[in-house]
């Protein structure tokens, strides 16, 4: 069984140089506050303490300062090894300058993208080894010191397990690599047993050959070692014993003379069984520099002896990793171009963080990361394009590797095809003066290739290359460097300043072969650099500070592209990405601008919603929940440009209204409820766009006195619900199956009017037939008394909002509310409506008791409505209510029988019901089989539908897949019906519970889960109807007549509560009306 994902207790990172300790240490304090390092780790960035020191004497001194800081962390006044014991170390080496990228391999891009991050970002070589390591490679492990130098790239099944039982000592891990590719690198040679016998480098092939395993494969070297405590408290030991202690900044500050040390061919392998004290006291470590002199040499041996006192017999295991995959990254631009283009893994991508205006001038063999390329820009096959601002038309060929550009380089390179050339920009300082330095080279260049024997540059000898130019050997190496040691990388090629004019990227591409007047001389004017003694100038903060600007203007051309296109992908880790990189006000801005210029409400609505989502990031977790009041006069004015369809007004006052709202994380949380509260406005707005589809005719007024009666079935949703929600029905699409219903033989909801003689309103209403009867009455004289109708929880709001919907009431109207009934009714009206369920019963009663008013009322003012004109009527009156309903509530209520309803993924909104034809005797049998069961607690919808919403506009993959599947399920469901399989209707029910507890998490009480556990074996299917949270449970029996039976059991289960069984059958007439006189008897029957 796979261990734990490890959480670091320290992670050290060494670099090189001092001036860019603080740039690399906010790098992993970024990685912290994206969660994907942990928020107790303690992060610690160590300068080597004096030149190279190497890779041993590097984890030497990173380790003595791991254990200082967690000893002084203790509480000690002293290192004590004791704080190793439960750690959880991870040392990463940043090693030597790298040609191909400013700020090391390390901080290489890849072209990755990570939909699943909770922060979108760059993606480098350092994140994808932390990821491997705490996924793959040390799951699971004991406490200990892990050490991985960043130098390559590393890959490793996500089904790797190493087994630590009984482990002791200090592990390599291995990879499987070719014989060939092995002998250019460094390799284990291990007994059966995995013990490690000796480290090989750059060895013979017969050498190489003894360590092949069964597989055919050698364990490559991939720098990647664990310490367990004990051994490492060995290792932390030597700090103080000269010579080691020259390798830490402790004894540099006590004047030690600087030593080299290797982490393989020093520490390990003093460790490995074949190795004799003998040939490891004057064996040389490959690459290291001790050699030079005797005094240095005997250093070098008296710090191995000290190292061979101290960890000789300390076992030294190997853990091979047959799905594992290293690749060095060397010093050949060939080779890095290769581990850049998508052909290197099946998850590189052709295009990252990018934005392509001609995508299809993209090569499929190419990449391009963290770019703009405005215009007609060509990449060839095998090209990679990194941290570039391109304008075309550009054609860049095969075989290139682009980075650093901006947007003015675009001109010098219109006039030269590329092919087989590194072109890279780089940010340096020149004596405190920044400046942006540009370098050339051949693809197929080998930097330190001797330039009389095979040396070559742009591809072509040297020779060739100074004839094409003009260009003399002395202009590149001065005198004091022999001619034997003359290569690309000490070669003054690179001009970085001019006494009189600005250089730019032109003042190298004549180097390919366009020499034009004047450029000779100017070049040889210049102060020109080598890359030996350019990079000591490079500027690494500014590099990765100029990257990340790059990258979020990138981003705002992705947002926008998404929101203005309704795409699906989530915006919320890019949102929290500006947050924690600073970055947040550009992201405003590019909303604001969204927001004030959609061509619809919906797309605004979704650009407010990501507004409230960087104003919640920016709280970072304070200032209280997010759901809450959003009615402060502060933003009256704003929402009311809004009410009026005013939206670039109204977004212009939001934003500056929310300038005052920025200072403390409270305010925050408080204005992003009030852009929430902005975007349902514009929802609010999308959904009216349905009020076309409500058409009236004429119909007689019934006489004063008589009364309009409209009762209706309840509704069970089998399918589908929450995708006819605002605005998911809009911007998704929505379908849902449902069955209008009698609750214990009644139509459980309706409603009555009649006109009466006093110029006035009479309002009742009762509900919660099964807890109680709760009954409201209200008498409304003037239109003062209906300003509330959008406050849901006033007295009476859904039956004034009906009043105000049908007309019936103009609170524009100059007139007074006697008047308006006077002119229109010749008198008042009574306006009555009735539910026999209890509040939050999950049964749709709101949306088909506002659908029983609205009929009534188009009827008591001489209309005639169809059903459709009522599903539409309804969509309109609960935003008018604010509720905010979906549609699947009246859909269910007012149309009889079995359906299907459907929206399209457009406005305005419509929805189109069809019945769903079952086999003959398949109602009868459904009858027998369904049940509700109340469950005694109460829904919660409206904070349910606020997460939703929330999260819909987040759009989180897990939502949008959950939406999608809402659909096809839906879908499956009318097939289940219309085949007449209680089991498979069961199923699609199941699953559609399933469904609405990954849309809304929180929606299933325990006691209801209890309730389900015991009904299980005896159901085919069950759910909670509506949203969820309470109400009524309705079950699907694999039993017919199951009622008494199923009482019996959960009577017998405690922790259930007040629960109670009703009978349930499908109402094939729907809803009726009915004209009685004022005495209640029956005049006429109308069926719509």
């Amino acid at each position: 069984m796979a261990g734990e994902e490890v959480e670091w207790t320290v992670i050290v990172l060494t670099c090189q140089y001092k001036d860019s300790i603080f740039a690399f240490h906010r790098e992993l304090e970024v990685r912290r506050d994206w969660g994907v390092l942990g928020r107790h780790t303690m992060l610690l960035t160590v300068d080597d303490p004096k030149g190279h020191v190497g890779s041993g004497g590097a984890t030497l001194n990173a380790l003595l300062v791991a254990a200082e800081h967690l000893s002084a962390q203790a509480g000690y006044t002293v290192i004590t090894s004791d704080v190793l014991l439960k750690a959880w170390i991870l040392i990463l080496h940043m090693g030597r300058d790298f040609l191909f990228d400013d700020c090391n391999r390390a901080f290489t891009c890849l072209p990755l993208e990570d939909p699943a991050a909770p922060a979108e970002s760059l993606i480098c070589n350092l994140d994808s080894l932390l990821a491997t390591l705490m996924r793959q490679v040390c799951r699971g492990s004991p406490p200990g010191v892990w050490v991985c130098s960043t130098d390559m790239l590393l890959t490793v099944a996500t089904e790797t397990e190493i087994d630590w039982c009984g482990f002791q000592g200090a592990r390599v891990i291995a990879v499987p690599g070719s014989v060939s590719y092995a002998r250019q690198h460094g390799v284990y040679l291990a007994d059966s047993q995995a013990v490690v016998q000796d480290i090989l480098y750059q060895s013979s092939e017969d050498q190489i050959q003894q360590c092949v395993g069964p597989d055919g494969k050698v364990p490559l070297v991939c720098g990647v070692v664990f310490f367990s405590p004990e051994t490492a408290e060995k290792l932390l030991a030597t700090h103080v014993v000269a010579p080691l202690d020259a390798c830490t900044y402790m004894g540099l500050d006590s004047g030690a003379p600087a030593i080299q040390l290797s982490l393989f061919f020093d520490i390990l392998l003093c460790m490995a069984q074949g190795v004799s004290e003998e040939a490891f006291l004057t064996g040389r470590s490959p690459g290291m520099d001790n050699e030079g002199n005797s005094q240095n040499a005997v250093a070098t041996r008296n710090a191995r002896s000290v190292l061979w006192k101290a960890l000789r017999g300390t076992p030294l295991t190997m853990a091979y990793i047959p799905a594992g995959h290293y690749d060095y990254m060397t010093m050949s631009a060939s080779d890095h171009i290769h581990h850049l283009t998508p052909h290197m893994s099946n998850s590189f991508r052709k295009v990252a963080h990018s934005h392509v205006a001609e995508p299809q001038l993209l090569d499929e063999g190419c990449s391009v990361t963290n770019s703009l390329l405005e215009g007609a820009v060509t990449v060839g096959p095998g090209s990679v394009i990194q941290h570039c601002h391109l304008k075309g038309p550009l054609q860049i060929c095969s075989g290139c590797l682009i980075t650093g550009l901006d947007s003015a380089s675009s001109v010098a390179l219109r006039n030269h095809p590329l092919t087989d050339v590194v072109i890279q920009g780089h940010t340096v300082r020149l004596r405190d003066i920044p400046s942006k330095v540009f370098t050339l080279s051949g693809r197929h260049d080998n930097w330190q290739s001797p330039a009389e024997e095979s040396g070559t540059y742009l591809n072509i000898p040297w020779v060739e290359f100074f004839h094409r130019t003009g260009i003399r050997s002395q202009d590149v190496w001065s005198s004091d460097i022999p001619a034997r040691s003359h290569c690309l990388l000490n070669a003054r090629l690179f001009p970085v300043l001019h006494a009189s004019e600005p250089l730019g990227l032109g003042d190298l591409l004549w180097f390919l072969g366009s020499l034009k007047a004047g450029q000779l001389q100017r070049w040889q004017t210049s102060w020109r650099m080598s890359w030996q003694e350019l990079r000591a100038c490079l500027d690494q903060e500014a590099e990765l500070s100029s990257r990340k600007a790059l990258f979020f203007q990138q981003a705002q051309n992705k947002l926008q592209r998404a929101l203005t296109e309704h795409s699906n992908c989530s915006l919320l880790p890019l949102i929290r990405s500006a947050v924690i990189e600073g970055y947040q006000e550009a992201m405003l801005n590019t909303l604001d601008q969204v927001a004030s210029t959609a061509s619809n409400p919906g797309v605004a609505a979704r650009a407010l919603a990501c507004i409230a989502d960087l104003l919640g990031c920016m709280a970072k977790g304070e200032g209280g929940l997010r759901s809450g009041p959003a009615a402060n006069k502060a933003w009256a004015l704003a929402f009311q440009h809004l009410e009026r369809g005013k939206i670039p007004e109204g977004v212009k006052e939001l934003a500056k209204e929310r300038r005052k709202w920025l200072g403390r994380p409270v305010l925050l949380v408080r204005a992003a409820r009030h852009y929430e509260g902005a975007e349902q406005i514009l929802i609010r707005q999308a959904v009216m766009s349905s009020c076309q589809f409500i058409c009236l005719g004429q119909a007689e007024q019934p006489p004063l006195g008589h009364w309009v009666v409209v009762e209706c079935p309840a509704r069970i949703d089998l399918s589908g619900g929450w995708s006819d929600t605002p605005p998911i029905t809009y911007e998704h699409g929505g379908t849902v199956v449902d069955l209008a219903v009698l609750v214990d033989g009644h139509k459980p909801i309706g409603a009555q009017a009649r006109r009466i003689a006093e110029p006035q309103l009479r309002l009742i209403s009762t509900s919660g037939g099964l807890e109680g009867e709760v009954i409201m009455e209200l008498i409304c004289r003037d239109v003062e008394d209906l300003q509330d109708y959008c406050q849901p929880h006033a007295p009476g709001a859904l039956l004034k909002a009906a009043l105000i919907c049908t007309k019936v009431v103009d609170l524009c109207s100059q007139k007074s509310l006697r008047e308006q009934l006077r002119e229109r009714f010749r008198g008042g009206l009574e306006l009555y409506a009735w539910s026999r369920l209890p509040h939050g019963s999950g049964m749709g009663t709101s949306s088909i008791l506002a659908g029983a008013v609205i009929a009534s009322l188009y009827k008591l003012s001489g209309h005639s409505a169809s059903t459709e004109s009522l599903i539409h009527a309804v969509l309109h009156l609960e935003q008018v209510l604010t509720t905010g309903g979906g549609w699947q509530d009246q859909v269910g209520g007012l149309v009889p029988g079995i359906k299907i309803g459907r929206s399209k993924a457009q406005l305005p909104l419509k929805v189109e019901v069809e019945p769903v034809t079952v086999p003959e005797g398949f109602i009868g049998t459904l009858n027998e089989h369904l049940l509700l069961l109340y469950t005694g607690k109460t829904r919660l919808a409206r904070n349910l539908l606020q997460d939703v919403l929330r999260n819909w506009y987040a759009r989180l993959s897990s939502i949008v897949e959950n939406a999608n599947a809402l659909v096809s399920n839906a879908e499956e469901c009318a097939q289940a019906l219309q085949q007449g399989n209680l089991a498979f209707l069961g199923e699609c029910v199941n699953r559609y519970w399933q469904q609405k507890k990954n849309m809304a998490p929180g929606c299933e009480p325990l006691a209801v889960q209890r309730m389900m556990e015991v009904l299980r074996p005896h159901v085919y299917g069950q759910s909670l109807a509506g949203a969820g949270g309470g109400g009524f449970l309705y079950i699907l029996t694999k039993e017919s007549r199951q009622q008494e039976a199923l009482q019996r059991i959960l009577a017998e289960t405690e922790g259930l509560g007040n629960f109670s069984i009703h009978s349930v059958e499908v109402d094939t007439a729907g809803f009726k009306m009915q004209l009685l006189g004022d005495d209640l008897q029956q005049v006429e029957l109308e069926a719509l």
